[in-house]
């Protein structure tokens, strides 16, 4: 619940940063143009994105005779969560990773790389696909969407703002509200650092909720610690041709480099979210590392160097 009431916040707030943004680029009718310009941009994401983002990554839909396995585990997980089954999509990529898309449950999609299924065993991907179910069960793909979106209309309405300044030095309207050329400038440079730190606070709060209703589904957290562990030994070492503005969709980072910091991160730290799924707690410089996480990484990169062999 406290996920939840979180992201109701955060959303809120980025609600609340877009107005501002429109209020001092235009006053009282520049809120309601950026108000108006969110919705535009939300309704098409809501419905276009999910063809949109398959189509970046080409995506092929399989069938149950292609992929029987992979079809008996979601099978499995829907009828444990409840849920319809959803479209399966297989990504051409050797990166392990997965994310799930589509407008609601109906219309659900779960795609995953043809690395995941390599390098994977069963109870590792069926604690992958989990928690992918558990991003459409708690309608993190609508929500993940919306942040995304936002934030993506306040960097426009930013951008707008700054050319506004540089051409026209802004509006000193009392009545209206604009600002004048100072406050436009400061304002298109903290704006867009504001929505991209709250979509990104957003994304995170959704991992760590799709962890713990994914390893409901599954029965078990094991399999979902494992491959992350698993996926985070390969991240470095095999990363994903992935675009950065679709990152949060992942179940763990696609982008090869690290962030300077962890504010700007689209997802929670893994060794976090690993000890929060074996309920024990996140290792830290001074806390010796988990055995079990330690041993898990040593046979991910034991796989991954049998990989390279076969290479």
């Amino acid at each position: 619940m406290g996920n939840q009431i979180r992201t109701t916040i955060l959303l809120a707030v980025m609600t609340a940063l877009i107005l501002w943004v429109g209020q001092l680029l235009g006053g009282r009718q520049g809120m309601i143009i950026a108000l108006l310009f969110a919705a535009g941009m939300n309704f098409f994401s809501y419905w276009y994105s999910d063809k949109l983002v398959l189509k970046m990554y080409r995506a092929k839909e399989v069938t149950p005779n292609q992929a029987p396995e992979l079809y008996e585990m979601v099978q499995r997980l829907t009828a444990q969560a409840g849920l319809p089954m959803p479209k399966l999509y297989v990504i051409p990529q050797e990166a392990p990773n997965a994310f799930a898309t589509g407008r609601n449950p109906e219309h659900a999609v779960v795609a995953v790389t043809e690395g995941l299924l390599k390098i994977m065993d069963r109870d590792e991907v069926m604690g992958v696909l989990a928690h992918e179910l558990a991003h459409v069960n708690n309608r993190d793909i609508l929500i993940g969407s919306i942040a995304a979106t936002m934030a993506g209309a306040i960097m426009l309405l930013a951008t707008m703002a700054r050319w506004s300044a540089i051409f026209g030095g802004g509006s000193h309207d009392e009545e209206g509200g604009g600002a004048g050329f100072i406050g436009l400038i400061v304002m298109s440079i903290i704006a867009p650092m504001a929505a991209m730190i709250i979509q990104m606070a957003i994304s995170r709060s959704r991992e760590y909720l799709a962890d713990a209703t994914g390893a409901s589904y599954a029965g078990s957290p094991d399999g979902l610690a494992k491959a992350l562990e698993k996926l985070g030994a390969y991240s470095g070492r095999l990363p994903m041709d992935a675009n950065p503005s679709t990152a949060h969709m992942f179940i763990v980072n696609p982008l090869s480099g690290k962030s300077l910091m962890g504010l700007f991160s689209t997802h929670p730290p893994l060794e976090e979210r690993i000890a929060r799924l074996r309920g024990v707690q996140p290792p830290t410089r001074s806390n010796r590392r988990d055995p079990q996480q330690d041993s898990g990484t040593a046979r991910a990169k034991a796989a991954w160097d049998r990989l390279s062999d076969d290479r």
